[in-house]
């Protein structure tokens, strides 16, 4: 601009200004002012954000006439009839108000003329929600709106195959753009497996479309890829990323989730049977509702998929804090998966940018508000019928067994009584307690000492259900063991009481020998949370009322567990897990108490005559002798030695098929009850609107209910503020989920949209608020939502449709240099779509890729995750660190890896695999020097190199020509060009054929989908 015409400028504002301030008629004058289509704007633009509500600035509220009347601090803010009078006309003139954006001149003589004119003040009160501005979104925002029906457009051209390509081409030729050519059919084959899959085509199958490349074989193409059950997996991997699907609780004790995998693969199984989407978020908002068992609890996992916070500190405030945290959590990601909606966003205040009050957040909080983190444990019907089965087939074999060595050892027993010696010394105790007189420790310094009214009483400790003895800290670390008891009960029907059990100080690890906690009448071990042991299936107790009974339980190297009673094999043994180490000096043993503290069903009631502990693990013979009753234990040599040939043969097959059965019968019973790390709802909070988010401040209760910007979408859910926890949850799935949602529809249209381009129609895939981006194609989104909704919200049919248009079988290129140079200055980000965009693979699929490659891909779908990390509890916290595997469990499809949080692996972590700590709905695309140096260091690229090249030799045989041509066919599906081949040659020859295969995985054909 010259400075002639800025001269000209500054004049012409100058005398605007000083016409203004004079009080003189300017040309907005020429006809009256309408407050609703001119003043209201500006007030709700550039005033409201401040000034309004129960505190607003300054004392003044301008939502209604009278309020700007009567003023604020400062006094009366509108003076009708007389603008220089009028506070508000002399701070916006000023241009102290609004202070960081001050009005225009057109803005500023407005408002003068319309004080000046009387402030005439129609409707009601001004709403901040009600239009859209400058820098905020209203209730008419665009993605509020309801559904357009839309047609596709008709522009000039004949490119395109359906109705996504008619809108694309009118956009691009409104810039003078056109699309690119179809990318080349081998581009294109390998585009649609990784997109629809995630897995690269075989060179067999690129080299079939290559030479038929016609639209009914695309066509087969796209329907074999959408039937495979890989569909589900490459998929469900991008689900998992968006409500952040984590196998570990986060934050400071980061414990693992050892059964939150079913949540996982009910993803990828529902995706696979192209479950409508609207279903396949109610199931996940309510399945506990919708089906229940396990479908419905692992479907319900998604509420649980974020983080935990087990350490909340101890005052009330803390925990409170730390609840409303976890609620604006779980609202987060509520909000932005199903409806793109920040709702989290009004937790202490009203929404800076969206039209969501703070009594709307509190309103869905309170639709949460029963929440909790747990497991549930989930009877499998079919599982109990085939456990039946195995039973009844191990009780046949067993009375087989018994019969033979009842047989034998009655023979024995009565040639000891007809005259034969026998004597057996009893082993030496660790600690030994004869409660003859007192709780001393007759062997070593365990003395106890009694709690409660337990006492000595005819050389026996009398235990009355309430009471106990605890000792003196065990000196010594304490691995393998032995704990035994002479019990007598009270009565039979007690549950859960111990003996004796080994515990640490604080009570928060035991073994034990308990009497009736999983099963009435039978002697079991018990240990925290059952972690190592379970039921030993043995008889029922009938005699323990009426004499003492000696029951023992040895705990060996291995972990396995085996129980005696009165000196003989009780039930079976088990091992459930290691053992359990405990720590000298922080180890107690404990009489009549299961583990500290006191109290429920940990007491046992009735009379210990004596006890033993063995800081080792015990023989049958020596747990005999120790009862005993050795004379009537005969021991395995013994029994064996006294039969005939023929009786031993069939004694070893029956053993060693029982034992086979056993095995067969333990893997069985851990599928009769599915664990599920799932949604466990408390009874529902009354909620109340929390000032400013503090717990302290408490405002207004609210019902559950929703947000009301969506036109034609109520809020209310016709719930009373302590409605059941159930109905909250179904009405909040009702509401997300309906057909006059639009935002429903759209996210989840745009969600499919963004994997396939690289980029959404909206490219903030979680954001459809004022933050995030604008519609690229408005109409297009809108027209495929409506189609998405009329094909019963089946995703597999819009995977089909976008995937089938022109504009998705693009090359990465225009048609010459020329035309991509015009069309990237135009358009370099590629929002028109004027060709496909270069993508490179995400972490998961690169590590899938090169086990496809070398055929070493595991096709084992589903159950619990391979663990390629170390786990170690140290100090109340979890740490996991990478570890190295070479076994065919490990070489499973990444989806299925076991995924805590902060468990990172630096093959992944190098390709921007994000840590479920948090949504990712779009993934960061970085490159940088860690991710060459891993595809070339990686211990796993590294092992799968060597594992190509044998793939390569067993394929091509010993001629180097057919290696290098096997080997780039496998990595890249097509023959090297004479310089590749060259290369190659010489690399082979210098260093070998696994150091081409190493470099094959480096090529950008592998990493880069074109």
């Amino acid at each position: 601009m010259t400075r002639q015409r800025w001269t000209h400028f500054g004049l012409a504002a100058a005398t605007i200004i000083t016409f203004m301030a004079s009080g003189g008629v300017s040309l907005l004058q020429a006809q009256e002012i309408d407050f609703d289509k001119q003043v209201a704007p500006i007030l709700v633009s550039h005033c409201l954000e401040c000034h309004r509500g129960s505190e607003p600035e300054g004392g003044l509220n301008l939502t209604e006439l009278a309020r700007a009347t009567q003023g604020g601090d400062s006094g009366a803010a509108i003076v009708p009839g007389k603008a220089l009078k009028s506070l508000l006309w002399e701070r916006v003139n000023s241009d102290e108000m609004p202070p960081k954006h001050p009005l225009s001149l057109t803005q500023k003589a407005t408002l003068k003329q319309w004080i000046n004119e009387g402030a005439k003040w129609s409707g009601g009160a001004l709403d901040l929600f009600s239009i859209t501005t400058d820098s905020r979104a209203g209730r008419d925002w665009w993605s509020l709106q309801p559904l357009r029906n839309v047609s596709p457009p008709k522009p000039d051209g004949g490119w395109g195959r359906n109705g996504i390509d008619a809108f694309v081409l009118q956009k691009l030729q409104a810039q003078g753009l056109k699309p690119s050519p179809e990318a080349s059919p081998r581009h294109l084959i390998r585009r649609l497996y990784f997109d629809l899959i995630g897995l690269p085509p075989s060179p067999e199958q690129v080299a079939a479309f290559v030479a038929d490349p016609s639209d009914a074989a695309y066509q087969n193409v796209v329907d074999e890829l959408l039937s495979s059950r890989h569909y589900g997996e490459r998929w469900g991997r991008h689900w998992l990323d968006v409500v952040r699907f984590g196998e570990s609780n986060g934050f400071e004790r980061n414990f693992q989730r050892e059964n939150a995998w079913p949540y996982r693969d009910w993803v990828i199984d529902s995706l696979n049977a192209d479950m409508p989407y609207n279903e396949f978020a109610r199931m996940q908002l309510i399945g506990d509702q919708l089906a229940g068992g396990t479908e419905g609890a692992a479907a319900t996992g998604f509420w649980v998929a974020g983080v935990h916070n087990t350490t909340v500190g101890g005052s009330e405030r803390m925990k409170q804090l730390a609840r409303q945290d976890e609620i604006e959590e779980v609202l987060a990601t509520l909000g932005q998966t199903f409806v793109g909606l920040t709702f989290n966003c009004a937790r202490c205040h009203d929404h800076k940018f969206d039209p969501i009050t703070q009594a709307e957040y509190y309103q869905l909080a309170s639709s949460i508000s029963g929440l909790d983190h747990g497991e549930k444990k989930i009877p499998q019907p079919d599982e109990q019928a085939r456990l039946q089965v195995l039973d009844e087939q191990l009780k046949k074999h067993r009375a087989q067994l018994a019969g033979i060595d009842q047989a034998a050892r009655q023979r024995i027993i009565a040639n000891r009584k007809s005259g034969e010696e026998f004597s057996s010394e009893p082993p030496a105790a660790f600690a030994r307690w004869e409660f003859d007189s007192d709780l001393s420790d007759s062997i070593g310094t365990l003395h106890g000492k009694a709690q409660g009214t337990a006492r000595i009483e005819n050389g026996a400790l009398i235990l009355d259900g309430a009471s106990f003895v605890e000792t003196a800290a065990i000196p010594a670390d304490i691995v393998e063991k032995t704990l035994e008891a002479w019990v007598q009960l009270d009565n039979l029907d007690q549950r859960g009481g111990a003996a004796i059990s080994i515990a640490s100080l604080q009570g928060g690890l035991f073994d034990a020998v308990v009497f009736g906690e999983r099963d009435p009448k039978q002697w079991m071990p018990g240990s925290n949370n059952f972690k190592r042991t379970d039921t030993l299936n043995g008889s029922d107790e009938l005699e323990a009322i009426n004499r003492p009974v000696h029951v023992a339980l040895v705990y060996q190297k291995d972990g396995t567990i085996i129980g005696y009673r009165d000196g003989l094999a009780y039930g079976t043994s088990i091992r459930k897990s290691d053992l359990q180490p405990f720590k000298a000096n922080e180890t107690e043993i404990l009489f009549g108490l299961r583990h500290k503290p006191n109290g429920g069903n940990r007491n046992l009631k009735g009379r210990i005559h004596a006890a033993g502990f063995y800081n080792r693990a015990l023989t049958p013979d020596e747990v005999a002798a120790s009862s005993g009753n050795a004379a009537e234990y005969v021991p395995e040599e013994q029994l064996v030695a006294s039969l005939h040939e023929a009786t031993r043969k069939q004694r070893e097959d029956l053993k060693a098929a029982t034992a086979h059965l056993q095995a067969s019968r333990d893997l069985q019973a851990a599928k009769v009850n599915r664990t599920v790390y799932t949604l466990t709802a408390r009874k529902a909070a009354v909620t109340n609107v929390l000032l400013r988010g503090d717990p302290d401040n408490v405002g207004d209760v609210v019902a559950p209910a929703a947000i009301d910007a969506i036109e034609g979408l109520s809020a209310d859910f016709g719930l009373a503020p302590d409605a059941a926890e159930a109905e909250r949850r179904r009405k909040l799935a009702e509401w997300i989920t309906s057909e006059n949602n639009p935002l429903f529809a759209r996210v989840i249209v745009n969600r499919v949209w963004h994997y396939h381009f690289g980029a959404g129609i909206v490219d903030t895939p979680n954001d459809f608020g004022f933050n995030g981006g604008r519609p690229s194609h408005p109409e297009l989104l809108d027209y495929l939502a409506l189609q998405f909704q009329d094909n019963g919200y089946r995703l597999k049919s819009l995977h089909r449709q976008i995937v089938m248009a022109s504009t998705y079988r693009q090359a990465t290129h225009g048609h010459s240099a020329a035309d991509t140079k015009k069309a990237a200055a135009k358009d370099a980000t590629n929002r028109l779509l004027w060709r496909a965009n270069v993508r490179r693979l995400e972490a998961e699929s690169l590590r899938d890729a090169m086990l496809t490659t070398v055929g070493k891909l595991n096709d084992a779908a589903g159950g619990p995750s391979f663990k390629d990390v170390s786990v170690t509890l140290h100090k109340g916290t979890t740490y996991y660190e990478p570890i190295d595997v070479d076994h065919p469990d490990f070489f499973r499809r990444t989806v299925y890896r076991f995924n805590p949080r902060g468990g990172r692996s630096a093959l992944l972590d190098s390709f921007d695999c994000p840590d479920p700590a948090a949504t990712a709905p779009r993934r960061s695309v970085t490159t940088t020097p860690l991710q060459s140096l891993s595809l070339m260091n990686n211990v796993l690229v590294l092992r799968m190199s060597d594992y190509f090249a044998e793939r390569v030799r067993s394929e091509a045989g010993d001629d180097h020509a057919a290696q290098i041509t096997r080997a780039w066919q496998l990595a890249i599906a097509r023959d090297p060009n004479e310089s590749e081949r060259v290369l190659s040659d010489k690399l082979v020859a210098e260093h070998g054929l696994s150091a081409l295969c190493r470099g094959l995985f480096n090529v950008n054909e592998f990493v880069v989908i074109e």
